[in-house]
């Protein structure tokens, strides 16, 4: 994987941060804590500029955000909550789940776009069901724009000041990744047996 990342962005140079960025939205097992730090690496050695940088990688992810987003729009609340109802018992979801969910991120869909862009291991997965909640585009595309500008600087940065070991970077945040991952798995396990019990209590 390094080795590809490496190639790509030595030989595409900002194209390749933002092609790399992009195909990290669409498979989040392209690590974004090892592109941005390589390009701000490639920085430091002189072989590319800070702020082009930056924005080959916000361009790449935002735009990589639009597929999940426009995934979610195409499945929509309605297509959602006819599926919640026909199988969600299963986990417990129904079509007033889905009504209350979409409730909440109309209330606070932007700062969750916002928060979720800096949290490893959501920050792909945000623009699903902000498409779902019907999100416009302009407020998805801006709040985006912001929580992925602070991300991608600041490992950008981490790797101009790391040099040679910039791979720091993912080593650390890595785990990160898993733990937030695993944490929400947890709670939404937690939240089913509890759905569960009240409804057999």
């Amino acid at each position: 994987m390094l080795n590809w990342i490496t190639d790509t962005i030595s030989s595409l140079g900002y194209v390749g941060i933002g092609l790399l960025m992009f195909l990290e939205n669409l498979f989040p097992p392209i690590p974004s804590e090892l592109i941005m730090p390589l390009a701000g690496f490639t920085v430091a050695r002189g072989q590319m500029q800070f702020i082009p940088a930056i924005a080959a990688g916000v361009l790449g992810t935002v735009i990589g955000a639009l597929p999940w987003y426009y995934a979610g729009k195409i499945l929509g609340t309605e297509r959602l909550q006819q599926l919640a109802d026909k199988y969600g018992k299963w986990i417990s979801i129904s079509s007033k789940d889905i009504t209350k969910a979409d409730r909440w991120f109309e209330r606070h869909g932007g700062k969750a776009v916002f928060v979720c862009r800096l949290v490893p291991g959501v920050r792909t997965l945000i623009s699903l069901p902000a498409g779902i909640s019907g999100m416009h585009l302009v407020p998805f595309l801006l709040y985006s724009t912001l929580g992925t500008l602070l991300w991608v600087g600041l490992l950008t940065y981490l790797g101009y000041v790391l040099g040679d070991n910039y791979e720091l970077v993912d080593e650390y945040l890595a785990p990160v990744s898993k733990i937030v991952v695993v944490t929400l798995l947890i709670a939404f396990i937690l939240w089913v047996i509890r759905k569960n019990m009240r409804r057999y209590s």
